[in-house]
Formats: C-alpha cells, sequence, structure tokens
C-alpha cells in the first residue's frame, strides 16, 4: 500500500493522486518525468546541473562525472513528489488529504467516496 496526497480543483475536475514515494521513472529519465508532468522548475535545475558537469568534467574526471550524474538522477527521484505537489497547487488545485491505496485509480475513488 502506498500512501497518495489527493488535490482536487473547485471546477468538479477529478482529483490528483501523487504516489508520496520515491519515482523511479524520475531518477530513470529526469527530463521526460519533468516534461510529463510540467516540472519546468525541476527540468530547469535538471539542464543546469547537467551543464554544470560538462563544464566541470575536465577538472574532476569522467568517474566523478558518472558519479555526480547518479547522485543528482537519485535526487530527482526524491524530489519528483514533492516538485508534482507544488505543481498542482500552483495550477490551483486544492490539497484534500491523504489516503492509503494499492495504485492512484484506488486512491482517487477512495478520495470521491468520503467527500460530502
Amino acid at each position: 500500500m502506498t500512501l497518495y496526497a489527493i488535490f482536487r480543483s473547485d471546477a468538479g475536475a477529478l482529483p490528483q493522486a501523487v504516489p508520496e514515494k520515491f519515482s523511479w521513472f524520475a531518477a530513470l529519465l529526469p527530463p521526460v518525468h519533468a516534461l510529463a508532468h510540467r516540472l519546468w522548475g525541476q527540468l530547469v535545475l535538471f539542464v543546469l546541473g547537467i551543464v554544470a558537469l560538462v563544464f566541470a568534467a575536465p577538472y574532476i574526471g569522467p568517474d566523478a562525472v558518472i558519479w555526480l550524474y547518479i547522485l543528482l538522477a537519485i535526487a530527482c527521484g526524491f524530489a519528483a513528489p514533492g516538485a508534482r505537489q507544488r505543481a498542482l497547487k500552483r495550477r490551483g488545485l486544492g490539497a484534500a488529504g491523504y489516503r492509503f491505496a494499492p495504485d492512484p485509480d484506488l486512491a482517487r475513488i477512495a478520495s470521491l467516496e468520503t467527500t460530502p
């Protein structure tokens, strides 16, 4: 079971469920994850990190660059849930609590069932 943060809008659209766990998708493909979820700030920070690694490569060596890239990708995986939640709040969705569920669809359904 995973804990999901539920976000709803006042317009009556379906709620969004964001898992509160490490995101393998964000760790393995950070720019694709950022584009898929419209996380422009995370995408810009990732690109700046890559640019910094490219400029630092001649000074720190290729092995250090690889390990720093892996560290950057892992950081993206841990930061993904928080970045998605902040993006949903900026888009006007309000936090509607948390639900435990095996998948996001069941978390959305559970949040709709408890709505007055």
